[in-house]
């Protein structure tokens, strides 16, 4: 990703795009088909989900080698970045979870160069000024924490037009697990792909029905799926 990005830096090319599957998403590009298309508009996406990788040794021909959660991926980044140069901008989340996901970041990693950052709060009307901003910021990765499919909506509305930025990153909620404002699962549970159940006990009501659906049917396309 750094690569890439850093290859594409004052260019003026759209960015390249990267986003991430879990069950969640196999489930709704198997049934939506706008969302189908949305995420394959994408030029990478990795599996931020156990079971795929599990599944992958049984019906892919190249099995995928790991899951990588985003929420790995961009302390993975970041470490490439300081030694690279490569400037992040973070667009999403509350202004205070915005805010402490940048600053905690920054803790980390001194080094690290943010091109700009802004929260997620922002009317449909704003977006001309939104991507004249991020342009003008010439980010070399651009995090979007806007959940799915909103930020694959942005992605496929401005990509044309963010030619500053040298490549997307869809992030989904990883803004609220910088800033603190929510917890990750216990390792264990991370190890045996159960991170899922463990942020469904943390929120019930917003992801109960969701995970409860869309798993079992994620594992059902997985095993009927043939090479």
């Amino acid at each position: 990703m750094n690569d890439w990005a850093l290859s594409r830096r004052g260019r003026g090319l759209p960015p390249l795009y990267v986003t991430s599957a879990n069950g969640q998403v196999l489930s709704n590009c198997a049934t939506d088909p706008e969302i189908r298309a949305l995420f394959a508009e994408a030029d990478l996406i990795h599996a931020d989900g156990t079971p795929m990788v599990v599944a992958s040794r049984y019906v892919c021909a190249r099995p995928l080698p790991e899951r990588l959660a985003t929420t790995d991926l961009v302390h993975d980044s970041a470490k490439v970045a300081e030694a690279t140069g490569t400037r992040f901008y973070f667009l999403g989340g509350s202004p205070e979870v915005n805010r402490k996901a940048v600053a905690n970041m920054r803790a980390l990693y001194p080094r690290l160069v943010f091109a700009g950052a802004r929260d997620g709060y922002f009317k449909r009307e704003d977006e001309d000024a939104l991507v004249a901003e991020i342009n003008a910021a010439a980010p070399d990765i651009l995090w979007i924490g806007f959940g799915v499919p909103l930020e694959q909506r942005f992605v496929s509305r401005n990509r044309h037009r963010l030619t500053g930025v040298g490549l997307i990153k869809t992030s989904g909620g990883l803004f609220d697990f910088l800033s603190g404002a929510k917890s990750r699962a216990p390792g264990l549970m991370q190890r045996f792909g159960l991170e899922w159940f463990y942020r469904m006990m943390l929120e019930p009501k917003r992801l109960g029905r969701r995970y409860l659906t869309t798993n079992p049917h994620a594992v059902w396309l997985l095993a009927t799926r043939s090479r």
